[in-house]
């Protein structure tokens, strides 16, 4: 898998047809949103005999308020349906909508225009939890981050070319008849590839489809909340699409006022930011490994904060009349560029695992109803943003500048909350540091892990970190047994804490201590959970493997569990090893090293003894230290 690149999976019928389904429907929906709105700025103001600042606003709000309206029942469905026949559905009404948005085009029926917005956010309601639900069944687990990521890349594409489409179109002689044609032609675009995704069983197919539209919807709330680590994860998301929207809104007036730049800066801008946000998207599989990979969210969201403070002291302070070109040539302009892109790559890096991690942790019948609780927050956060921004620009009189300053703070206070609420965050981020910076971890045969249920992993301790790159490697979160004496530690202790590592001492000496780890393993073990303990009981002083105690006998017999030897290599003679004196005593000489770990097949837990046990870690290890 690590030689595989994301994007073969754009050859491969389980799932180009989708790609391309949600790739048409997400540039019809800009194509046709962007059109109404300069429809309705320079063409029909005074439309139902409103200002045009209340027609504009009155747009946008018939878009988003499907989703607080629908997204309910749009979640039932896509759990209790078979789900490449809803897209299809989904995708003929679509085209039923364009047909009636192309009339009303050409005719210039503005009104109806504004009814059918109304519907192409009724569409796009049902569309989002069928849209990500499918997308764990059309792909293998390794495959999801990748998966996720074209997705975002080719909605984030899709947003722009809809934005550029709509405005070039719109400039042309009969811009409105070319829009008509456009969208009707998307559309069915969208139906045929619809037609090409293959079967996606139904995950509930016994549920009963409630037809109550704010009481379904007050009920996703509840269902979102059952996992809490899910649903901090779906709050990251819409914290994301918070943030995302207070920049996009505030583009047109950031480039005329604070760079007084024309309209040629603000598609630059708007160009800039989308193609961050695709990069960082599409580099998330090659970062994680092909894995979810939670330690690069941390990545992401310190990044959004520090580009966006950088942006706010980048800013000229005495700003000449600028156009797209000299925003990429001229040194202060190009600075303002870069951090837009950088702010847009690190975003992606956020979003991307945020999204994989909700499908994986999200049980497959409920799938559908949490991505539709997602989506009705993601509505709420960005109506949030759009409130925020009129409270920070009008009532305070921030500049665009200082509102973006403002953004990158509340964004490290947001993310400080989430990740002391899941620590698993935090865990992951040092743990990725580390297998990215000090060493290149290479992993084998680790799929002979269980995927699911109770285990007992045995491995040789060679150094103080040995816990760290296991838990990098293995899929599953791992609850460590480690020495109580390094709980003392300051930070260090905490970080172990934080990761629920279980301390243990000598029975002569802390017998409290030494009861209550076997009581803490027993009940990880009871609950599922994959346990980890170094049966030598002590860093091996001379890179040797130290005799096996008998703690891993004590633990089975009180709940027999498979057992997965693994052996660690390349480690001895690390700044954390004793070899040469004790750990941390001399200086490093390492950077950038080759550890190794290695799995061997589960043992039985009645053939699963001492002695065995360090035979088998023996041969894995080999000769390498």
């Amino acid at each position: 898998m690590e030689d595989k690149s994301q994007f073969r999976l754009l050859s491969e019928r389980r799932f180009l047809p989708f790609f391309l389904t949600q790739f048409a429907g997400a540039f019809n929906d800009n194509l046709f949103k962007n059109a109404l709105l300069l429809i309705v700025t320079y063409s029909a103001a005074g439309l139902l005999g409103m200002p045009l600042n209340v027609v504009t606003n009155l747009a946008a709000m018939l878009f988003i308020l499907p989703f607080f309206l629908f997204s309910g029942i749009a979640g039932q469905v896509a759990d209790r349906y078979e789900k490449s026949s809803v897209i299809r559905w989904i995708k003929l009404a679509e085209v039923v909508i364009m047909a009636l948005a192309a009339l009303a085009l050409w005719y210039s029926w503005y009104e109806v225009l504004l009814l059918l917005l109304f519907l192409t956010g009724i569409q796009s309601a049902f569309f989002g939890p069928v849209k990500y639900a499918i997308l764990p069944q059309v792909v293998k687990d390794q495959e999801l981050v990748g998966g996720n990521g074209l997705v975002e890349t080719g909605t984030f594409i899709a947003i722009l070319l809809g934005t550029l489409v709509a405005g070039v179109m719109m400039k042309w002689p009969q811009g409105q008849q070319l829009v008509a044609m456009a969208v009707a032609l998307l559309a069915l675009a969208g139906l045929v590839s619809a037609l090409l995704i293959p079967r996606a069983p139904a995950a509930a197919p016994d549920l009963k489809v409630s037809l109550h539209p704010l009481r379904e919807t007050w009920k996703l709330m509840a269902i979102a909340r059952e996992n809490h680590r899910v649903f901090l994860g779906i709050l990251a998301i819409s914290w994301f699409w918070f943030l995302g929207t207070a920049y996009l809104t505030q583009f047109p007036n950031f480039a005329k006022s604070a760079l007084l730049g024309d309209e040629t800066v603000v598609t630059l801008l708007l160009a800039i930011f989308i193609i961050g946000v695709a990069a960082g998207s599409i580099a998330c599989e090659r970062l994680s490994g092909h894995r979810i990979e939670l330690g690069i969210v941390p990545i992401g969201s310190l990044g959004l904060s520090l580009f966006g403070v950088d942006l706010y002291l980048n800013m000229p302070e005495q700003p000449i009349p600028s156009d797209w070109w000299m925003i990429l040539t001229d040194a202060y302009y190009r600075q303002v560029a870069i951090d837009l892109l950088a702010i847009g790559i690190f975003g992606g890096l956020f979003i991307v695992p945020l999204y994989a991690f909700v499908q994986r942790e999200t049980v497959p019948d409920k799938r559908a109803r949490v991505i539709a609780a997602l989506n009705v927050f993601n509505s709420l956060f960005m109506v949030a943003s759009a409130l925020l921004g009129i409270l920070m620009l009008g009532l305070f009189g921030l500049s665009i500048p200082e509102f973006f300053l403002v953004l990158a703070v509340m964004n490290l206070v947001v993310s400080a909350f989430v990740y002391q609420q899941v620590p698993e965050f935090a865990l992951r981020f040092v743990i990725w540091v580390l297998s990215h910076t000090i060493y290149r971890v290479r992993h084998y045969d680790l799929e002979r892990i269980p995927e699911e249920g109770p285990a007992l992993l045995v491995c040789n301790h060679v150094s103080y970190v040995d816990a760290l790159v296991i838990a990098g490697a293995v899929r599953r979160p791992v609850r460590f047994v480690m020495d109580y004496q390094i709980f003392s530690i300051p930070l260090i202790g905490s970080f172990f804490r934080l990761a629920k590592t279980i301390p243990i001492g000598p029975k002569s000496k802390v017998p409290d201590i030494y009861e209550a780890a076997f009581d803490r393993i027993d009940d990880e073990l009871a609950a599922g959970n994959v346990v980890c303990i170094f049966p030598e009981g002590k860093l091996t002083r001379d890179g040797d493997i130290n005799t096996f105690k008998s703690g891993v006998d004590m633990i089975l017999q009180r709940r027999p569990v498979p057992v997965v030897p693994m052996a660690l290599q390349g480690l001895w003679g690390s700044f954390f090893s004793n070899r040469g004196g004790p750990a941390f005593r001399h200086l490093p000489k390492r950077f950038w090293s080759k550890v190794h770990l290695r799995a061997g097949d589960p043992v039985p837990p009645e053939q699963a003894s001492m002695a065995t046990l360090e035979q088998q870690v023996r041969e894995l290890r080999g000769d390498q230290l």
